[in-house]
């Protein structure tokens, strides 16, 4: 068996360490076949980015019935602000779960513990920050966003329920999803994120729809507030029954803001923090560019984007149920195990990305009338669609890379890609893009700056395992 590191002093309980030395769970990290433990990993989480993507969709579906673009194209402009909320995720999910993986591969259960807790309280307090800044600058950062005078209006009502009284929620019940997930527990992870998903389906229709309380883009911000708090219950109530064989700790006594934990969650998670601020940054550029051509080009390019979140969701959750697996193997030095893992996955995300922009390419028409019946936007939505599905094949390589270098710690590479891909290249490819052929030009933009992305994912990950396997030699 590799190197575990130096065994600390327990301060979980003897049930958790007994639960740690399970065999089953052992098996599972060192020694099952890399695609059973892959997909063991896997596939809990990858069915709870498909419910993720049919819960992010349902509100420009049933807002679409109502047939008014206004409505849907307020859903499309908030969508930055929502995504903002990923880098507060990245930084205490990502950031945390990865110290604790890497620390679970050490058997160091007291940085577990330590880390959940910071990860837990920092979480609630940026909720918080975020409630309070949109409610007394959201005029401005509507202007920001690319509201106009007929879509201000609904653009703030659903930013009520989704920012003001639901930002808490929705960060925390992601970011607990990440640290239930880092000990193994994919499943429990999956299923607390599918249940306010599943909720928020249901809920849409009665919220929006004329038949029920006819609040328009407002009941698709209660409907998701609502199924977020549902969420968070459930961990909650997790944590509770497994609070004797769980590192993950809610309690205050645990907070620190030690050198350590604080450097081991922020060297990870503020490069991956900085890159969703950049996605923010990218989507707002979009937005404003696509805004200038009306309503029906928002709500069509809104569309097209949520179609395209599918496959992208879907490797994004491949990635992350990886990431447990490489953490936990690099921190124990099994470096060949790490790279098998890695190559299984690169084969199975490649081929469904590659089958999934041929589909979306020539049938694009089809899907986007699946969501609006509207002329105008199904043919500004097909076109719009064609672009953005041929980043696809190349997007999984980036996401792949990342992924390993968040699991590893080498937060200034994942910082390096974050940057490469908007400062560099996609925002630039936006204003290019959109010069010379105005506005079908933005979907391109994408595709622009994956292509160089996996090229460069590619010799650096070659690089990366080289390095490794010289220093297990």
């Amino acid at each position: 068996m590799y190197n575990q590191g130096k065994q600390t002093k327990d301060l979980c309980g003897k049930e958790y360490e007994a639960l740690m030395e399970d065999q089953k769970k052992i098996y599972l990290f060192e020694e099952a076949p890399v695609a059973k433990a892959v997909m063991s990993m896997s596939v809990p989480t990858i069915l709870s980015s498909l419910v993720m993507v049919i819960y992010n969709m349902a509100d420009t579906y049933f807002v679409g019935l109502l047939n008014d673009s206004v409505q849907n194209a307020a859903v499309t402009l908030a969508s930055p602000v929502l995504l903002a909320f990923n880098a507060v995720n990245n930084l205490f999910g990502v950031g945390s779960s990865s110290m604790m993986s890497r620390a679970l591969g050490k058997k160091d259960y007291d940085t577990v513990r330590k880390s959940s807790a910071f990860g837990f309280y920092c979480s609630i307090l940026s909720g918080l920050l975020f409630s309070l800044g949109f409610t007394l600058f959201r005029f401005p950062l509507l202007t920001v966003l690319g509201a106009g005078e007929d879509t201000v209006f609904a653009t703030s009502q659903y930013l009520k329920w989704t920012v003001t009284f639901g930002a808490v929620p929705s960060i925390l019940n992601v970011v607990l999803a990440y640290m239930i997930r880092s000990e193994g527990s994919s499943l429990h992870a999956s299923i607390g994120t599918m249940s306010g998903c599943l909720l928020n389906i249901l809920l849409d229709p009665i919220f929006i729809l004329p038949w029920g309380f006819h609040m328009g883009a407002a009941g698709a911000g209660l409907a998701t507030f609502l199924s977020n708090c549902t969420a968070c219950l459930y961990f909650f109530v997790l944590l509770f029954v497994k609070r004797k064989h769980t590192c993950v700790s809610l309690k205050p006594s645990l907070f620190r803001t030690g050198k350590t934990i604080v450097a081991g969650i922020c060297g990870v998670g503020i490069p991956a923090s900085v890159q969703n601020l950049l996605n923010v940054t990218g989507m707002t550029v979009l937005n404003n560019f696509t805004s200038s051509y009306g309503p029906d080009a928002v709500a069509a390019m809104g569309i097209s984007q949520k179609l395209n979140m599918i496959p992208m969701y879907i490797a994004l959750g491949l990635s992350q149920g990886l990431m447990p697996l490489i953490s936990y193997n690099y921190a124990s030095g099994n470096i060949p195990r790490m790279k098998k893992t890695l190559l299984f996955a690169v084969r199975a995300s490649l081929s469904f990305m590659a089958a999934m922009s041929v589909l979306y390419f020539f049938g694009s028409g089809f899907f986007i009338r699946l969501f609006m019946k509207n002329q105008a936007i199904v043919a500004y939505g097909s076109r719009f669609l064609q672009g953005l599905c041929l980043a696809l094949p190349f997007l999984c390589m980036d996401f792949l890379a990342v992924g390993v270098f968040q699991a590893c710690g080498m937060g200034k590479k994942a910082l390096a890609f974050a940057l490469l891909r908007k400062i560099i290249l996609e925002i630039p490819a936006l204003c290019l893009w959109n010069l010379l052929f105005p506005l079908y030009g933005l979907a391109y933009a994408q595709f622009t700056a994956e292509s160089v992305l996996a090229a460069a994912a590619v010799l650096v990950l070659i690089r990366l395992f080289r390095r490794l396997e010289k220093g297990n030699a």
